[in-house]
């Protein structure tokens, strides 16, 4: 294993955990010989993607969490350091962004998409990331979106609070240096359960120049660098795994 990608002995915590993108990046990470802490809302969902993990050899921590709610992030964090002693990585990548006229949304609508994009993320980074700064340093990803850097109608609250999780990341960054490297990854389209009603007359507006929208998998790469000390000297930085998308 190149020695730049291997986790072996490093304990990762992914939200989202148990499927689309987040799934992808903890298997990513456990067959590189993490051992990952999987959160998400359904345990049981937990549970099967931490038999996957476990039969890589790698140790796992399934964990229920509505990671928009500071009590949740808190507990989640205290069961991490209770079962492994430390996080190495966090990956904040639990999100949703329900599409509503602006004129329209129900403040409990917004709170959720605000709450669970930016205010659970920023919980968890600065609670993992103040522990991280005391102990053996470590690495922070959050991932974005391009509806953070592009119009985005019908789902502001989303871009808004990602634009917020970016602005975030630069502070924490600065916050919690040297030990800690804290960055972002904008995600654009991929093909997950949340957009397999998409049709392709949909995605082709999007003007994609790669043509097409991503697979999970092609933003494990992206996580592996962030994570890796071949990246020690980037911090503050933000990744576009976007196919292009302007």
């Amino acid at each position: 294993m190149d020695p730049l990608f291997d986790f072996t002995g490093k304990v990762v915590l992914v939200t989202g955990g148990s499927r689309g993108l987040g799934y992808a990046m903890v298997k990513g990470f456990a067959e590189r010989g993490a051992d990952v802490i999987i959160a998400s809302r359904k345990l049981e969902n937990c549970e099967k993607v931490a038999d996957e993990v476990r039969a890589l050899g790698r140790r796992a921590l399934p964990f229920s969490a509505h990671c928009g709610r500071w009590a949740d992030c808190d507990a989640l964090t205290e069961a991490a350091y209770d079962t492994f002693g430390r996080v190495d990585v966090l990956v904040n990548n639990a999100g949703m962004s329900p599409a509503c006229p602006s004129h329209e949304m129900p403040e409990s609508l917004f709170d959720s998409v605000v709450n669970l994009n930016f205010k659970g993320p920023f919980r968890l980074a600065s609670q993992i990331g103040w522990r991280m700064s005391q102990g053996e340093g470590g690495s922070i990803i959050n991932i974005s979106s391009t509806g953070a850097l592009m119009a985005l109608p019908g789902v502001v609250p989303y871009g808004a609070a990602k634009a917020a999780l970016n602005a975030m990341t630069v502070s924490l960054a600065a916050e919690y240096a040297p030990k800690v490297r804290v960055n972002t990854i904008s995600a654009g389209p991929f093909r997950t359960d949340a957009t397999k009603g998409w049709d392709e007359e949909g995605v082709s507006k999007m003007k994609l120049p790669a043509g097409r929208l991503g697979q999970p998998p092609e933003i494990v790469a992206a996580a592996l660098m962030l994570a890796s000390p071949g990246s020690g000297f980037t911090t503050g930085g933000l990744l576009r795994v976007d196919g292009g998308q302007r």
